[in-house]
Parts: structure tokens; sequence; C-alpha cells
């Protein structure tokens, strides 16, 4: 006669007494997506004929709180292009395709307009956007009030701002023309910050600086991060974007490319899977400017046409 025998019971391994559930971690939601953005400009030929001008042709990228994200290309990328439309400072004569979302919800253009300046910031790359008519302290004051502060309340932080960026007082007092080049990038960086945003886009502000102003920038781009916010880095230059980026996402003629890890940019680049990345990391002084001649608009991109991407329209 044969037993038949119940199967064995599995019994849960058990919790710790006092120790709380935990639940499987969900992926955190960026604060910034963008999906196959495309932007396109109507301009006037000869005469009244039009014609339209494809210069973001599908570019994709997302940035989290506390991380830096470097969009990397040569100049004529669309880069800034991108950053303007996350802000919703494109002219009047584009017209976009695609999804940008913030917080998980897609926003369009009057909503990118209404976070510009409370929830997303720009960190411009030139001096110019400082009126020149005015003293740091007026254009700061001016800041804190469009963002709700009084009159007293905007002298404070007005001192404040200036003084997170390593400024003294009397900084206030002194007109755009007299300030140094580092002095105006921490002035434009302090008034960017005024509104405390959760994204700061910072838009090639390192071209033209020494070596010891790049790395300063950079440092507060990294703390800029370290503190919560989400930061993108718009630039061409490379070899500073990988001493403080997260991720790099590189761009080539209006299209994102390649999305990787900073730390795959080491070595021969056999870790990144795009060959305009690879002969981008490999061109770096410290790679020996090991151009590959086989890497051009052909075969980076064969299906983007030459003449898609106008470099007077996607000028950076």
């Amino acid at each position: 006669m044969t037993l038949s025998l119940p199967p064995p019971v599995e019994t849960p391994a058990e919790t710790p007494a006092g120790a709380p559930d935990q639940p499987p971690a969900e992926p955190r939601t960026p604060l910034l997506q963008v999906e196959d953005l495309v932007i396109a400009f109507q301009q006037y030929d000869r005469g009244l004929r039009r014609r339209v001008v494809t210069a973001v042709a599908g570019m994709s990228l997302d940035v989290h709180a506390g991380e830096v994200v470097a969009l990397v290309g040569a100049s004529g990328a669309g880069k800034s292009l991108l950053g303007h439309a996350v802000l919703g400072l494109l002219p009047p004569n584009a017209h976009e395709q695609g999804r940008i979302r913030w917080r998980g919800d897609e926003v369009d253009l009057p909503a990118r307009r209404a976070l510009a300046g409370r929830q997303t910031a720009l960190l411009p790359q030139s001096l110019t956007h400082l009126d020149p008519s005015a003293t740091v302290g007026a254009q700061a004051r001016r800041s804190a009030r469009l963002l709700g502060a009084s009159r007293r309340e905007a002298r404070v932080r007005a001192r404040e701002a200036v003084r997170e960026q390593g400024l003294a007082d009397d900084v206030l007092s002194l007109y755009p023309h007299q300030l140094s080049g580092g002095m105006g990038r921490r002035v434009l960086t302090a008034l960017a910050l005024m509104g405390d945003p959760a994204l700061v886009v910072a838009d090639e502000p390192t071209p033209g600086l020494g070596p010891d102003q790049v790395a300063a920038v950079l440092d507060r781009l990294h703390r800029i991060a370290q503190a919560g916010s989400g930061v993108l880095l718009i630039t061409h230059e490379l070899g500073p974007a990988l001493r403080v980026a997260d991720r790099v996402v590189v761009a080539r003629r209006g299209r994102t490319v390649e999305h990787a890890p900073a730390a795959a940019f080491a070595g021969d680049g056999s870790l990144l899977t795009h060959p305009y990345s690879r002969a981008l990391w490999r061109a770096l002084p410290q790679n020996d400017f090991a151009v590959d001649p086989t890497v051009d608009a052909e075969t980076v991109h064969p299906e983007v046409d030459a003449e898609t991407v106008d470099p007077e329209v996607a000028s950076c």
C-alpha cells in the first residue's frame, strides 16, 4: 500500500520583529522628459517664397532631480533649441512636434512659459542677457519682485543671492560692464537660482573661460545638483562636461544619437554604441586627437539630408 504524502508547505521567510514591509521600489519619475522633439522654422526665401527648415529632427532625453545630464554635440546640432523649447522661449515662427513632460505630465507652450523662472530656469551663455542700463542689485531685486517678494524681502534676497555665489555685497552696485567674466557668470547664476528652480538649463556656460573659471562654473553646477535640482548642461565641450555629468546625451545634426552614463566615455570608447560618440571621445586631447576619417555626415546619420539643418537656424 502506497501512502500519498501531501506536498511540502513552503513557509515564507519570517520578517524580523519591528521591521517595516519593503515594497519594490518604483522607478522615479523624471523632472523633465523630451520625446521625439522636432522643431521647424518657416522662413521667407526670395520675395514671398517660403520654405520650412527643420532644425531639430528628433531629439529625446530626460533629467532627474539631483543629477547633471550633459547634452553634447557640435555647433549646429540643435542643442540650444531644445533648451529654449523646454523653457517656452522659441520664436513665433517655430513649429514643434513631439512631447515635453514635466514631472510626468505633458506641458504645452503656455504651461512651459509659466514654469520658466519658477520651476525651471535658464543659465545663459552670454553676459548680454544682463541689462546694461541697470545695476546688478536692481536686476536681482526685480527678479525677486517678479517671484512675489515685497520690496524689503527683495533687497534681502538680492544680497543672499550674490553671497551664495561667493560675491561681496558691493557687487550689487556695479553695472554689467564693470564685471569681470567670472563675476558676470556668478551673477547670472545668482539670478537663475533666485526662484529655487527644480531644473536649471545651463546653455553653453563655459566657452571663452580659462581652466580655473571653467572648473568654478562646473563646480557650481555640480553643487546645484547636489542640492536636489536637476541640471541640463548644454555644451559642445565633452571633456569638461564629463567632470560633472552623471549621464551624457550626444546630439548630431538635429537628432540625439546616444544616451550613455558618463563612465562609458573611457578607454577606446568601446562601451559607446554610436560611431559619432566614439569619434567625439577619441578626438579629445587625452586620447591623442584620434580623429576617425570614416565618421562623416553619411556614416553617422545617412537618413539625414545635409540640407535639412540650416546652421544659421540651429546655431548651437
